[in-house]
């Protein structure tokens, strides 16, 4: 049995992505709650930058101007609650979204646009600077860090080429690897050392320094290093709404979306964090999110001349 009310697309995120395909859909005429439970990764930080015409701004201001936006469409609600579970009918008709208030929603379409949260490494002080003065992606924050001793705490495979495009803002930069058993390879690191750039493989203790502003690195040495800002590599940890989920994923576990978010679930499509972290920057989140929204209506139109 159907329930009385069914939507045409719950949207899961308030974000970027989230805003973006709430925007679509809205100015499309069609029914959407947007779930927001504020929970976004990017509180930490005081600008948002690379954003067209909103470069600089808040996070906090970005938001509440998107929320406007979509706001000014009738059709569109926005739920300020946290969705806890998501249930397709037998028939795959719609499905029934549980919040943590325990109300009860239908939806044709899902637009999931979670984000990820960040895992960073166990440094004693790190979280005081993230976000002010350490960040993870250099085309978001590395040009307010431009000409500045920096560091690179990266132990992945990926720390050379942090490295390497970091090398764009400034000349003096240290890769440490935190004490990691991963090996660059000699090539690799002579390439790196002719540029200046310096590798330190000790394990890193403590990050110092006032008001978030970082000053000093000290590795397991005792051995300290003036630094007065850096960029790290978090581990990222997806929301588990998209993990309950049998997607289709790549190796590198992104989920595999068409060029209008459709998943390998059939009437779910994904925008943003949701993806990948390769879509974390706010205007290729947004982007992906209004590519979705343009999928959603299209099915929605395709469905209704069947």
């Amino acid at each position: 049995m159907q329930p009385d009310k069914i939507i045409d697309c719950a949207i899961i995120g308030g974000g970027p992505a989230g805003l973006s395909s709430a925007l679509v859909l809205g100015r499309s005429r069609r029914n959407v709650l947007l779930f927001d439970d504020a929970t976004n990764r990017n509180q930490v930080t005081h600008e948002s930058h690379g954003f067209l015409t909103r470069d600089g701004t808040t996070p906090s201001e970005l938001r509440r101007l998107g929320r406007e936006d979509v706001s000014a469409y009738p059709s569109v609600t926005i739920v300020d609650q946290k969705v806890s579970s998501i249930t397709p009918a037998k028939d795959d008709s719609f499905f029934t979204f549980t919040t943590t208030d325990d109300q009860t929603y239908y939806a044709k379409k899902l637009i999931l646009a979670v984000g990820f949260k960040e895992s960073l490494p166990s440094i004693e002080g790190i979280h005081h600077f993230y976000g002010k003065s350490v960040f993870n992606c250099p085309y978001c924050d590395g040009w307010e860090l431009r000409d500045q001793p920096l560091i690179i705490i990266n132990d992945t495979e990926h720390a050379s080429h942090m490295a390497k495009v970091l090398y764009n803002w400034s000349k003096d930069l240290v890769l440490a690897t935190n004490g990691s058993e991963f090996k660059i390879e000699p090539d690799v690191r002579q390439r790196l050392e002719a540029k200046g750039i310096r590798i330190n493989t000790k394990k890193i203790v403590q990050l110092s320094g006032e008001n978030g502003q970082l000053s000093s690195v000290t590795f397991e040495d005792g051995t300290k290093l003036h630094r007065s800002g850096g960029f790290v590599a978090p581990t990222f940890i997806f929301n588990p709404l998209r993990e309950q989920m049998n997607f289709e994923l790549t190796e590198h576990g992104a989920l595999i979306i068409d060029d209008f978010g459709r998943t390998s679930i059939k009437h779910i499509y994904a925008a943003g964090d949701a993806i990948s972290p390769a879509y974390s920057q706010l205007i290729v989140s947004a982007a992906s999110g209004h590519k979705a929204g343009i999928g959603v209506n299209s099915d929605l139109t395709e469905e209704l001349f069947v």
